[in-house]
Formats: C-alpha cells, structure tokens, sequence
C-alpha cells in the first residue's frame, strides 16, 4: 500500500467514525426527545363497556375500536362485542359488532388488529374477520388445539401474531395449550410454544415480537424462528398488554393495578398506577395517548404521554 493510499484509508476511517458517533449521538437525541412519562390521571374516561379487553387505534378511520368480552372469558354464549369510540371523549356506536346481529358470530373478543382493510377478533379459539369500515361478517381462521386466544397484533407487511393463553384455572395460572402463532394469507403457522407464562399481548419488532404473559412478570423477545431473546423481568405480573411508543415499551400489570414502562432487556417502573385490572392497551400514535381498557370497571381510560 502506497503512502498516498494509507493516508486515505485512515482518513475514510475517521469520517466513518466520525459519522457514526454523530448518528449515536442523533439516535439519543431522538430518543431522549420521544415523550415518555405518562400523566398520573386519566385525561379522559369513557364508560359504559362491558369486561372491555382490548382498545385498538383504528388510525384509517381515527378512532378507537373496543372489544368487550361481556360476560365468561371462555364462554361461548354468543354476546360479545366491539365498541367504537371517538377521541373526542364520546361513543359513537357502543354495539357496533354485536353476537347474534346481523349473521355476526362473537363469543369472547379479546385481541383486535386491522390489514388492509379487515378487522381480526381474536375469539377463544377461532380469529374471526370483519369489514373495517362497515363491520360486515367476512369469516374466521380457524386455530386447532387453541382454547384461549388473547392478543392480536400486525406487523407493516400484514402478518400477524396470535397468542394462546391457555384455559384459565384460576387467576394467573395456565396450562396445555400456550402458544404464540403468525397467520400469514389466513395460514396458521405455529411460531413457539409450551410454557410461555399465558402469553396475551404482543407487539410485533423488525425480525419477531415482543410477548407480555399474564403468567408471570416476564416480557420477552421471539425471533422469526420463535427462540426466546431479551428478556425483563418486571416488579410484578398479571401483564395484560404491551404496547411500543419510541424506543419505550408500556405493560399493564393486573397485580400492581398500573401501567410499567421501560425498555426490553433492562428494568421497568411504574409509570402509574390505581388503574382497575388494566388489560390490553392501546396507543394513539396521532395524539400520543395511552388508552387503558380497565375490565372490571368497564372503563376505557386515556393517559397523555409528556
């Protein structure tokens, strides 16, 4: 290598490094600059719903879709039904897919997700599909062996994830049928599976998701082949749902009554609390808000992120 050469060489090294302390430098400004604490109130409340388990941000149509279980988590009695709520603070139709309506089939609802244009509704053990804008019955998935699906989530290229709880024996503990899963062009494929710790909400990453399990206080990492990556370990469990916001992941704890915030592989805290069985929560990406289906309570509470 000639002299002229090796001067280059290091001089392209250090502009190279140079530009990769500016874009760390510029990732933790973008980091430190996403709003992250929650406010210690609720902003609003809507009331009203009935073992409401899931708040899904429809951002197509700006609004808030709900599920509400309405009666045994497990009970195939055919009156569940999704809400649709506005951000102003009102209901705009609080029976808006209703069991035993128009040809409608809807036990339990718990998880929602929308791709292109169709609604998912995790159903005990069949994910049922709805025209998003009319609420039209357009069919089910059906997932052998499943006996408690929980959380649904989409990926951008319109995967998506199901969870299996497990039948519940009582108010943590699971067993038998725990599973994580993609449906990809309404194909199940099983992702992992065993003791998971009653996976419920999940929160779809690049390359896998991000599980919560009600089971434990645990929230983990699956890869695309379903191995288990970062892992924390939360001050307490009964996770009910896990949503993402910048680089900051918030899970419900139905046993510390509150919202955890942190960052997968490091500790999490309390961002707040006094929250009835909080579940499946929801973000508004277009306001910043937290949306909190309290299942006892038949609430939907709304926390502004600061």
């Amino acid at each position: 290598m000639t002299r002229s050469s090796i001067i280059a060489f290091f001089a392209i090294s250090g502009a190279l490094s140079a530009c990769n302390v500016q874009r760390e430098e510029r990732e933790e400004i973008q980091e430190s600059e996403v709003p992250s604490q929650v406010s210690q109130t609720a902003a609003v409340r809507y009331s009203g719903f009935s073992e409401p388990e899931r708040v899904l941000y429809d951002s197509a149509r700006d609004r808030y879709l709900v599920s509400n279980v309405n009666g045994e988590t497990a009970a195939k009695d055919g009156n569940g039904f999704i809400s649709v709520v506005s951000p102003d603070g009102s209901i705009t139709e609080l029976e808006w897919i209703e069991g035993g309506r128009a040809e409608v089939t809807l036990h339990a609802p718990k998880g929602l997700a929308i791709v292109s244009g169709v609604l998912y509704v995790a159903d005990i053990d069949v994910v049922r599909k709805f025209d998003a804008a009319t609420g039209k019955a357009l069919g089910e998935i059906a997932v052998p062996g499943s006996t408690f699906l929980n959380g649904l989530t989409a990926t951008g290229d319109g995967r998506l994830y199901l969870s299996d709880s497990g039948p519940p024996l009582g108010f943590l503990d699971g067993y038998g049928t725990e599973a994580v899963y993609v449906i990809e062009d309404d194909q199940v494929q099983l992702l992992a599976e065993g003791p998971l710790g009653r996976p419920t909400s999940l929160q779809p990453t690049q390359g896998g998701v991000i599980v919560a399990s009600f089971g434990a206080n645990e929230v983990f990492e699956l890869d695309g082949q379903g191995n288990k990556g970062k892992v924390s370990q939360l001050p307490a469990g009964g996770l009910a749902g896990i949503v993402k916001h910048g680089p900051w992941l918030y899970a419900t704890s139905w046993q510390a009554s509150a919202i955890f915030r942190g960052k997968l592989g490091e500790p999490f805290e309390v961002a707040a609390g006094d929250l009835a069985a909080p579940s499946d929560l929801g973000y508004d990406s277009k306001r910043g808000r937290l949306l909190i289906p309290c299942f006892t309570q038949g609430t939907v509470d709304v926390f502004e992120l600061q």
